[in-house]
C-alpha cells in the first residue's frame, strides 16, 4: 500500500502544476502571419485573441476577399503555434511522459 500512497501523492502534484500551467497559458502570446507579415493575429496560451496588425496597403475596397484570407491564414497560423507552445509546456510539465493517443491536456 505504500506504492499507493506515493502514487497518490504524485497525482495531487502533478494536479497542483497543471492548475498553475492553465494560470500560466493566459500569460503566454503567440503571433501567426501570413502575407509576408502584412497580416499578424496574436494569441494567448488559452486561444483568446488579443491583437490583429493588417498593413494600411490592404484596406482597400476591392481586396476584401484577399484580406479576409490573409486574416484567417495568420488566425490559423498562430492557433497552430498556440498548441505546439502547450504541447512543449506540458512535455516540461510530464518531464516528457508520452500520454496515451487522444489523451489531450489540458482538459
Amino acid at each position: 500500500m505504500k506504492n499507493l500512497g506515493q502514487m497518490m501523492k504524485q497525482a495531487q502534484e502533478m494536479q497542483s502544476k497543471m492548475a498553475e500551467m492553465q494560470d500560466k497559458l493566459s500569460d503566454i502570446e503567440v503571433t501567426g502571419s501570413s502575407g509576408g507579415g502584412m497580416v499578424e493575429y496574436t494569441l494567448t496560451g488559452k486561444n483568446e485573441a488579443r491583437r490583429l496588425k493588417i498593413d494600411p496597403s490592404l484596406l482597400m475596397p476591392d481586396s476584401a476577399e484577399m484580406l479576409e484570407d490573409l486574416i484567417v491564414a495568420a488566425a490559423n497560423d498562430a492557433r497552430s503555434k498556440v498548441e505546439n507552445k502547450v504541447q512543449e509546456k506540458m512535455s516540461e510539465l510530464t518531464g516528457g511522459l508520452q500520454l496515451p493517443p487522444g489523451f489531450k491536456l489540458p482538459f
